[in-house]
């Protein structure tokens, strides 16, 4: 019989964040998968004024930098338009003009499931992993969309 698979330390990685949707949601209109995400990240910026310390430290940049470097654009920039807009349909119609006319859905959302996989993203995983009390998960969490997804809970 095999031992239940461990959890995150409650509190290991600071407060988490369960509103936030899994970064392989993609986005309707342009099927980028973490764009949700950080759409998500802005709002709650705009509705509690900050993110708790232990997303504020990634906010505008890893995930969120990397997938504005991909798009050619500014994190604040994308942030400003959340913030200036209450209506959800607004801010979509704006982050349409902002975004280029082909976002190469397909390039990024390769990377992004493979960010973590190279020889230093595994130590950075093994690293987290053990430091949320879960070093048995190593192997099993294969990059940082899924480190994500583990922290918030929606991998058991």
């Amino acid at each position: 019989m095999r031992a239940m698979p461990s959890k995150p330390i409650p509190g290991s990685t600071g407060e988490v964040l369960t509103c936030l949707p899994s970064p392989y949601l993609p986005h309707p209109a342009t099927g980028l998968l973490y764009l949700p995400r950080f759409l998500a990240k802005c709002r709650y910026v705009k509705a509690h004024g900050a993110l708790p310390a232990s997303y504020a430290k990634n906010f505008k940049r890893g995930l969120d930098r990397f997938l504005c470097l991909h798009l050619g654009i500014e994190p604040d920039a994308v942030e400003r338009i959340v913030r200036e807009e209450s209506d959800d349909a607004v801010v979509e119609r704006r982050l349409m003009a902002l975004l280029p006319a082909d976002v190469h859905a397909a390039k990024w959302n390769r990377d992004l499931v493979q960010k973590g996989m190279t020889p230093a993203g595994q130590d950075f995983l093994r690293e987290a992993l053990t430091s949320m009390g879960c070093a048995d998960r190593v192997g099993e969490i294969k990059s940082v969309p899924d480190l994500i997804d583990f922290d918030e809970g929606r991998i058991e």
